[in-house]
């Protein structure tokens, strides 16, 4: 059996960079037709609430978005339980959201379907490597997972 994942759960940051600073679709319209077919082929998928995050700045990104057919995976009982693990793993995941800032509050259930769907997390977030950081990203996430 193959370890390599055949699909791939966008975090929100993909998107949103490229768009506004890579592959903007003027530029470069290609790689917004290549994330359709993707989709459509079951390749990509974004989390419920990654879509959430996007579309509630209502801007042609959004407006894409909205069109694109990307699938947009729904939390159900199974990405719970994976969410659950992830918590239960280790306690400094819970730092990967930033209550009091309201931000990163989708990057916990990125990788919660992408465990679900044995998917690999696409993001443009760093590894946080600083030893006296309270912040975790996805990346440090996933390594420990």
């Amino acid at each position: 059996m193959s370890t390599i994942a055949n699909k791939h759960c966008l975090d929100a940051n993909v998107l949103i960079e490229a768009w506004r600073k890579y592959y903007n679709p003027k530029f470069c319209p290609d790689y917004w037709k290549i994330l359709i077919e993707l989709g459509k082929q079951d390749k990509i998928f974004i989390a419920e609430l990654v879509y959430e995050e996007i579309i509630r700045t209502e801007d042609e990104l959004s407006k894409w978005l909205k069109g694109s057919k990307i699938p947009i995976n729904k939390i159900n009982e199974s990405v719970t339980t994976c969410l659950q693990k992830i918590y239960a793993a280790d306690p400094t995941h819970k730092n990967l959201v930033d209550n009091t800032r309201g931000r990163s509050l989708a990057d916990p259930w990125v990788i919660a379907h992408a465990m679900c769907e044995n998917a690999t997390v696409v993001t443009k977030e760093n590894k946080e490597t600083a030893l006296n950081s309270k912040r975790i990203k996805i990346p440090n996430v996933c390594d420990n997972m």
